[in-house]
């Protein structure tokens, strides 16, 4: 795992590296090493220093300040050759200019085995051979490279990186180019290999998700500097993402991979400022686009009650929106329904989403209610059925039908609401897009009243 000090079993070790080009440093203070069997992902924003980290390992630019050990021996004071046995590199882009066969291809991996002038022996075919089994491109052994596809392309060259027999393997960005196939192609062919040979793999690559689904460590770079370096885990936070690329994240672990995942928000513009507060009453997902979109309108959003695993609430946490929350799969504690009562009692309008109801969260229709007695304008969205998500025998529907009596506006969709708000037409066409984006249980139903805002209306009694 990369760390910032110690060689303990350590079989690369960058030292204080410092590069330049020209008058221009490019790296500075890089510090970290690498064991046996570890998989590393090189991360960072577009002239961080991640290709030229490589380039400094690999002997192609010999560091101003610092030193790179492999096997505690500096690679500048070894041959070329004697380090390309022990280190491959697979290049972003590979040229070829001539019309070689794939397997010629892969035999110049056994360049650094063999003496000058010496040709190919029967072990160097076999080694040969061997690197292409194991990449499955044997049978592309006489094809001419230039007619292969990107990702039998680039298994070729991960082939003659084998054919070397090396104890590291560098990849800078192995993936680009590539369809998601290939790229998923190529990231297990290198986890397998890292796993069975034990191959020391150091990649650079763009991809979060790859990163975090494939690799052991990561190392994030900015401005030639290492930010965070250890486990992907420790390292491919929320917090580091914003701090390095400059753009929020969510990191959540998915079930099925059991890896992390990472969902990029795009930069919000600049807010503008509407001077009115809006009160959700969500959950289950079911807020998450309106708090977006809100935010981004310049509305003053407030939620709640949230219990701490709901997606709305993890969503109001990303958009710093003020939040009345309890505890997973409780009630809502007294507590906790006075605090939301009293966002209630700041708000200039109460939007109750398609939300579940269970018994757990119905003191949020008192919350409705309560908005109601005190003049503030109240929307019930119901693009999903009440039947359909009332796990309450009836008690939700009927406290629903209450807050109609009582004023309440219903509407039938998202879109319905946000044309009511004066949202920009944008942001609109936003709201019909991701409709069906909660779960599917609780999908809205199609109708054919989307055509015009005043047919979405239900009713507006006391208006």
């Amino acid at each position: 795992m990369p760390s910032n000090g110690g060689r303990d079993m350590a079989i690369l070790n960058v030292d204080g590296v410092d590069c330049y080009y020209g008058a221009v440093k490019v790296l500075e203070n890089v510090r970290f090493s690498v064991k046996e069997r570890d998989f590393v992902g090189v991360l960072g924003p577009n002239g961080s220093g991640k290709t030229t980290l490589l380039r400094s390992i690999s002997r192609a630019l010999k560091p101003h300040r610092g030193v790179i050990l492999l096997n505690d021996l500096d690679i500048y004071t070894l041959r070329s050759v004697e380090v390309a046995r022990q280190m491959a590199v697979v290049p972003q882009e590979t040229t070829i200019g001539f019309n070689f066969t794939a397997l010629d291809i892969v035999l110049m991996g056994r360049n650094p085995h063999l003496s000058r002038f010496q040709a190919e022996s029967e072990k160097d075919l076999a080694i040969a051979r061997s690197a292409m089994e194991r990449t499955s491109t044997w049978h592309l052994a006489e094809r001419p490279v230039n007619e292969l596809s990107g990702g039998e392309r680039q298994r070729i060259i991960i082939a003659r990186a084998l054919a070397q027999e090396p104890k590291v393997l560098l990849l800078d960005e192995p993936t680009v180019h590539l369809d998601i196939n290939n790229q998923l192609e190529i990231m297990d062919l290198l986890r397998e290999l890292q796993s069975r040979e034990g191959l020391i793999i150091l990649a650079v690559l763009h991809d979060f998700n790859l990163a975090a689904r494939y690799c052991d460590s990561a190392i994030l770079l900015k401005d030639g500097k290492i930010v965070s370096a250890g486990s992907v885990d420790a390292v491919l936070t929320s917090e580091n993402i914003k701090n390095v690329f400059q753009v929020e994240a969510i990191v959540k672990r998915h079930p099925l991979t059991n890896s992390l995942y990472i969902i990029p928000i795009s930069t919000p513009k600049p807010p503008l400022s509407r001077n009115l507060s809006v009160h959700l009453i969500c959950g289950a997902g079911t807020g998450t686009t309106l708090m977006k979109i809100l935010v981004d309108e310049g509305y003053n959003v407030t939620a709640g009650v949230l219990n701490v695993l709901d997606t709305d609430y993890e969503t109001a946490q990303l958009l710093k929106i003020p939040v009345a929350s309890d505890a997973p799969f409780s009630p809502i504690t007294e507590e906790t329904h006075r605090a939301n009562l009293e966002m209630v009692s700041r708000a200039s309008a109460v939007v109750v989403t398609a939300v579940p109801f269970a018994h757990g969260n119905l003191r949020n229709l008192e919350a409705a209610t309560e908005a109601l007695k005190r003049g503030i304008p109240t929307f019930v969205i119901e693009d999903i059925p009440v039947e359909r998500r009332d796990y309450t025998r009836g008690e939700a529907k009927k406290r629903l039908m209450e807050l109609k009596g009582k004023g309440a506006t219903f509407v039938r969709n998202q879109h319905a609401l946000l044309a009511i708000l004066n949202v920009s037409e944008d942001k609109l066409k936003m709201a019909r897009a991701l409709r069906t984006e909660i779960p599917g249980h609780l999908r809205p139903e199609t109708n054919s009243h989307e055509g015009g805002v005043a047919n979405d209306i239900e009713s507006h009694v006391g208006g």
